[in-house]
């Protein structure tokens, strides 16, 4: 408590003399006097008289990004985004530069997949804001929109990725084709079938037109299963191959000679034709991307430079892969021809799959015919056996001992 308003001895409060002093003191040194409501204030509001330090402030929220793309497709277009992790500018520049090493073919197709369309593309040509407020598909979009026909480039960067595995893909299954006609006609165990199946046609058609027959229908070899003897249980096929076994048993392995037949029964050249055709219309269509590309200036010379080295190397394989295809398509024809079909009409994968088909029942028939004679031998053995301990059997005498004595011809009456 100040000095001045201390109580005095005798009980009563009176005000110090040096008060007033005091007080002037303070004006003399400059000292602005409070006012008379300012104790009250500082109760009220003691941290903004007292505190040296500035008010907190609550941080400050950052804006939304702008959105002009629909939202289902900005969101799938940041969902692959986070698969490329790499910086947008970094990704443009390997996909012009057309770097598989850092980019593969399944990001390529989704950089694809997700190029902004013409709407997209007008959409963010028109908008006149702060494009860094915008969203990150926004931002994909405009920095795909920096390169002139963009997804037709990305388009070439796919094909030059996948070019050399549809080259080999196309050239191993032609090599199939090719290989397959080669084992069909030089086989000569399956000229000697064949031959052998001719000579049963006429035998049995002898006597009619078609007994002087100098060739058959390729079809026909499915049918010899279906031709049954009297007994109904050996067919035409059985009768064949029981013939060849007996006569020819050298020939009866001759599905061996044919390697590449069933993997060649697996494909049509109508569709290796469409493969091969594919190949070379893409590669059309990267020259016509280079020729274009001459116009878009320094964003495109790398591009253009990486390309026209891929064109100069793979137009020799393309050629390359039409010649083998016009070759093998002429050495299918052969084989139809070959066996008296008109290829038109019988297309080689219906050669292969007839013959494929051929091969299968005839082996099977084999194999029935070894396990009947097989089956035929154990039922002689035990008829034999049988008939070996029928001998050994002592017969009784009439005074009913054993007569030791040879048996007779009488005997068995």
């Amino acid at each position: 408590m100040p000095r001045h308003l201390l109580p005095d001895p005798k009980g009563k409060c009176c005000p110090d003399p040096r008060g007033t002093q005091h007080i002037g003191s303070w004006g003399t040194l400059g000292i602005r006097p409070r006012a008379a409501n300012e104790d009250t204030l500082a109760l009220r509001h003691p941290v903004h008289l007292l505190s040296r330090h500035p008010a907190h402030r609550p941080p400050k929220v950052p804006l939304a990004p702008i959105l002009k793309i629909d939202l289902r497709r900005a969101n799938n277009t940041e969902i692959m985004l986070t698969k490329i992790k790499m910086p947008l500018p970094d990704m443009m520049s390997a996909a012009l530069a057309l770097d598989d090493s850092v980019l593969d073919a399944d990001q390529i197709e989704n950089l694809i997949k997700f190029c902004p369309t013409k709407e997209e593309m007008e959409l963010l040509k028109n908008y006149s804001g702060d494009k860094e407020a915008l969203g990150k598909c926004e931002h994909f979009f405009l920095e795909l929109m920096k390169v002139p026909r963009v997804e037709s480039k990305l388009k070439i960067f796919a094909f030059k990725i996948q070019f050399q595995s549809q080259i080999r893909d196309v050239r191993k299954n032609l090599q199939t084709v090719s290989s397959a006609c080669e084992e069909l006609r030089s086989s000569e165990k399956l000229k000697v079938i064949m031959k052998n199946i001719l000579l049963i046609g006429n035998t049995l058609n002898q006597g009619t037109p078609r007994g002087q027959a100098v060739g058959f229908r390729l079809d026909s070899l499915l049918k010899l299963i279906e031709t049954r003897a009297t007994s109904g249980r050996m067919t035409l096929m059985h009768f064949l191959c029981k013939s060849l076994a007996e006569k020819s048993p050298e020939v009866m392995d001759f599905h061996e000679d044919l390697v590449h037949l069933e993997a060649s029964s697996k494909l049509q050249l109508k569709a290796l034709a469409e493969e091969q055709l594919a190949v070379v219309k893409g590669l059309e269509k990267v020259e016509q991307e280079l020729t274009a590309s001459e116009s878009d200036g320094p964003v495109s010379d790398v591009f253009r430079k990486t390309l026209k080295e891929f064109i100069d190397c793979s137009s020799a394989d393309v050629c390359s892969l039409s010649a083998f295809y016009s070759e093998v398509g002429k050495s299918a024809d052969a084989l139809a021809l070959y066996f008296g079909e008109d290829p038109a009409k019988f297309p080689f994968e219906q050669v292969a799959t007839t013959l494929l088909t051929f091969v299968g029942l005839f082996r099977k028939a084999h194999d029935e015919n070894l396990k009947q004679i097989e089956a035929e031998k154990k039922k002689a053995q035990k008829e034999a056996e049988k008939e070996a301990t029928q001998d050994k059997t002592p017969v009784k005498s009439k005074n009913g001992n054993a007569d030791k004595s040879p048996r007779s011809p009488s005997t068995f009456k």
